[in-house]
């Protein structure tokens, strides 16, 4: 049945994407469910609730904030966008990645035409959200179930379609820009860049008023008009019908684009955007000497090294920013009336006199740093089964060179960006707290920042493990639903008093709170040695299987 036609067929391959993702993401949501479930039972909890989201306003608009809903939409805010990742990923590899492979000529042989092709996978991508979408919000209803959250089945599926209309566009983007790209990464690259640029955009009107014109020029204003898991606040038709409207002419124009040019080409860019030419010397069409080609290890360097940098400036400006924001914090806490003894207590502490309140406070935001860095490893994972399943690890193979030399090259490569990563952070995070004057207990914060380390490492390996059986979108999938239920485990596990043995499960019951407690030496060999198995597996399994099966 899925191979009756290119929409059957695209769909399919977005099967493990959809559990995953649409699992994942409803899981994801549940832990700040679980969180403010806790916290609005008291009134110092409600007015603390509060505060803090006013003083965050950069990251959602606080609407009903001291429920346990409009709080956990506040606290997911723009996080929630990491989702865009997968259709902005899938838009840009839907045409050019086939082309790149040369499978698109042997679909195009077939008599149908290039319209229909392109509209059919188009189709299958928006299918494909539109199923995330329903699967994350049954997950997210039967799972908050134990919170009381006061949400409908119908409010967490109209939550799930307006994360998937916004989605949509990022798609749509990918799809259009890769129509001007010689290579789908470029196309990627460039829509994730919008995509950051729009979050910011996005939160100018609550930072600054009289700016909410500029903010209508983002598709994530557009998004944030609705909160259907707020029932006080609702959804907003007009914002939905909006998006709608941007996916259809996105992709609409992706399509005529595409019908227009040649197969393998691309679509020329006006006079005025084209950057001028330079007369290629002998040296650059013919870089025998570049110190990238002198080994695997050297040349995987040279591939990784642009998103090294942009996801190091990403994670270490987010952990220099949340050491900024903890000064914030403690000022909104102190504003607080309603506090009983206790939280007057630590809140005395706060502001840079107490290092054990100041790091139990920045502890509960650093805990997205390794789900950052091991983002970054999925890239890598799906770089890594790309590679092999659009042939150019054959041509590597090809030079002579031995298949386990090629594997561990890739992989100390990734090790070496993860390290630099892991460093820099640690840098920008204690220049951040001496700027602003916190104490913080420095063998602590090299620990939180250099910990995070083992963790992308860990899930590199199993990336790598995995794709000796899996193709490349199987591979990504499952590696994305694996984090997310370690986080799932982790972070609602406690709430619904799961048992040690089962928390035991997640890589985040051994990264720990390391800023109040130090890296555990045990927890850190637990991770490198099952790190170490996945790759030595995956060593195995690469030096002996056919390539690109």
């Amino acid at each position: 049945m899925w191979f009756r036609n290119v929409f059957l067929r695209t769909l399919r391959s977005y099967r493990i994407a959809i559990l995953g993702w649409g699992v994942g993401m409803g899981l994801l949501v549940l832990e700040p469910l679980a969180a403010s479930s806790t916290l609005v039972g008291t009134a110092a909890g409600r007015a603390t609730m509060t505060q803090l989201a006013g003083s965050f306003a950069w990251n959602a608009a606080p609407i009903a904030v001291d429920t346990v809903a409009g709080y956990a939409t506040w606290k997911i805010g723009v996080f929630i966008l990491i989702l865009a990742i997968w259709p902005l990923l899938a838009g840009a590899r839907m045409l050019r990645g086939e082309e790149e492979r040369a499978s698109l000529d042997v679909l195009l042989s077939a008599p149908q035409g290039r319209a229909r092709v392109a509209l059919l996978k188009l189709a299958a991508m928006w299918t494909a959200l539109l199923a995330i979408g329903a699967l994350m919000g049954l997950v997210l209803f039967a799972g908050s179930r134990p919170f009381n959250p006061g949400f409908s089945l119908g409010d967490a599926q109209l939550f799930g379609l307006d994360l998937a209309l916004v989605c949509a566009v990022y798609g749509g983007l990918a799809l259009l820009l890769s129509q001007f790209t010689v290579d789908r990464r470029r196309a990627a690259g460039w829509t994730a860049a919008v995509l950051l640029v729009s979050i910011v955009v996005d939160s100018l009107h609550r930072l600054f008023p009289g700016t909410e014109w500029i903010s209508r020029l983002s598709p994530v204003y557009y998004y944030n008009l609705s909160k259907p898991l707020v029932p006080s606040y609702g959804t907003n038709t007009g914002g939905m019908l909006v998006l709608l409207a941007l996916a259809l002419v996105l992709g609409g124009a992706a399509v005529l684009l595409f019908v227009r040019r040649d197969v393998g080409g691309v679509v020329p860019l006006p006079a005025w955007l084209r950057l001028p030419r330079r007369a290629a010397r002998q040296r650059d069409a013919l870089p025998a000497g570049d110190w990238s080609l002198r080994g695997v290890y050297a040349r995987s360097l040279a591939m990784i090294a642009a998103p090294t940098v942009w996801w190091t400036v990403g994670i270490a400006g987010y952990a220099a920013f949340m050491v900024m924001a903890v000064v914030q914090v403690e000022h909104t806490l102190r504003s607080l009336t309603s506090s009983t003894s206790a939280v007057r207590s630590v809140i005395e502490k706060l502001g840079g006199g107490d290092v054990q309140a100041n790091a139990t406070l920045l502890s509960a935001i650093f805990i997205l740093l390794p789900v950052l860095l091991m983002a970054f490893a999925v890239t890598q994972v799906s770089a890594w089964s790309g590679d092999e399943e659009d042939g150019r690890l054959e041509l590597v193979l090809s030079t002579p060179q031995p298949r386990l030399r090629v594997l561990l090259g890739r992989f100390a490569a990734l090790a070496t960006a993860t390290v630099v990563i892991g460093v820099v952070t640690l840098v920008a995070s204690a220049a951040a707290a001496v700027a602003v004057g916190l104490k913080l207990d420095w063998g602590h914060l090299a620990a939180a920042t250099l910990g995070i380390i083992p963790m992308g490492l860990l899930v590199a390996a199993i990336g790598y493990l995995a794709s000796g059986w899996l193709r490349a979108a199987v591979d990504t999938g499952l590696v994305s639903f694996l984090l997310a239920i370690w986080f799932f485990i982790s972070f609602v596990g406690p709430e619904l008093s799961w048992p040690d043995v089962a928390l035991r499960l997640s890589a985040f019951y051994y990264y720990g709170t390391p800023l109040v407690d130090g890296l555990q030496l045990t927890s850190v060999l637990v991770l490198v040695g099952v790190g170490a198995v996945a790759l030595a597996v995956s060593s195995w399994r690469f030096t002996r299987k056919d390539i690109a099966r």
